[in-house]
């Protein structure tokens, strides 16, 4: 009991804290507190060194090709940027993005018309973005446009701020559905040609399906595939990308995955899964620095490499059956993570 109420006592002091801040910044244009939010994300970086350091080793596996001043810039931006999203840009959105005004700040890319049929469709389809850009920002305006999309989300660890946060973005029409018993509830959606949308790039672990990032293999979650096959489900890849450092944003789509492209895979899973991934690596590499560098991507390894092993013939045909596979990424691909890497600009 006495632990119960430390706890409640602690959600309720974080939701206060929170609530405050956020008042207290509304009173401030988003660009002023965009410059105030990279303030504070230099400070976090002074008093807690290791995440900018982790974010630092993240930048330099994936463009080993870059010198140092590269990683380190880059890493301190992507933690300016994230600040940005959560102090800032999360809570303004019902403020400043209306069913009448968002074209102020959000405009749509060239290219991201190959995802409009699809998104207006009545048939459903899958939408994947990972945590480059403002994905808040993606599936508030998608919805207040018209789109019926649903996200799948992890609940925060404070129930106070999660339903906050999550009441906000489903002012707009979007659909928050928490990762935990949403399967039943995702086949309705789908059932009724609604769009679902996904972050896929978190770390799925050792029991994931591994798949080409940035060189390296890296653990990704089978269940996103196998919606998509198992329901010949279109595969939107897009992304909002910040632009010039204000709080205006520009949707782009970096692949449009139709069953049609795997009906020939004699693993369309895996296909679909690094497909995918692939489309997210196109993401970061366009915005660097608007990736969520401090995320753990590579953490899980495959089985094969955490025993010392060669990587399995099978599993290699399998990557090498890949349109976009060259020898030479191939090669890279068959090296434990912390090998050294020989650089590869033209990896995509």
């Amino acid at each position: 009991m006495a632990r119960d109420f430390r706890t409640n006592l602690k959600f309720h002091a974080q939701y206060a804290a929170a609530r405050t801040a956020a008042a207290l910044l509304s009173a401030f244009p988003p660009e002023q507190n965009l410059e105030t939010a990279k303030l504070v994300a230099r400070l976090s970086t002074i008093l807690s060194p290791q995440r900018l350091a982790r974010a630092v080793n993240h930048v330099a596996l994936a463009f080993p090709e870059r010198d140092a001043a590269f990683h380190h810039e880059t890493a301190m931006r992507s933690i300016e940027h994230m600040l940005g999203i959560f102090m800032v840009d999360a809570l303004v959105m019902p403020r400043l993005i209306t069913a009448t005004n968002w074209t102020d700040r959000v405009s749509l890319a060239p290219g991201f018309e190959r995802a409009l049929p699809y998104l207006t469709s009545e048939k459903p389809c899958l939408f994947v973005t990972g945590h480059v850009g403002n994905w808040e920002i993606l599936g508030y305006v998608l919805a207040l446009v018209g789109v019926p999309i649903t996200a799948v989300a992890r609940p925060l660890d404070n129930p106070l701020i999660s339903d906050w946060l999550f009441g906000i973005r489903e002012r707009s029409g979007l659909r928050v559905l928490t990762k935990w018993g949403a399967t039943d509830e995702l086949q309705r959606v789908l059932a009724a040609g609604g769009k679902v949308g996904f972050i896929a790039d978190q770390n799925a672990g050792d029991d994931g399906l591994f798949v080409p990032s940035f060189g390296r293999l890296a653990s990704t979650y089978k269940s996103i595939p196998l919606l998509a096959v198992h329901q010949s489900l279109p595969v939107i890849c897009g992304y909002a990308k910040r632009l010039d450092g204000a709080f205006k944003y520009e949707l782009r789509t970096t692949d449009v995955i139709l069953p049609e492209s795997w009906e020939s895979q004699e693993d369309p899973v895996f296909y679909v899964g690094a497909r995918f991934n692939r489309a997210i690596e196109s993401m970061i590499r366009e915005s660097p620095e608007q990736n969520l560098w401090v995320h753990r991507r590579w953490k899980s390894r495959p089985k094969f490499e955490r025993e010392g092993k060669s990587m399995p013939t099978r599993l290699r045909e399998k990557v090498a059956a890949l349109p976009w596979m060259t020898p030479a990424l191939l090669e890279e691909l068959s090296k434990p993570l912390h090998a050294p890497a020989t650089p590869m600009q033209s990896a995509l």
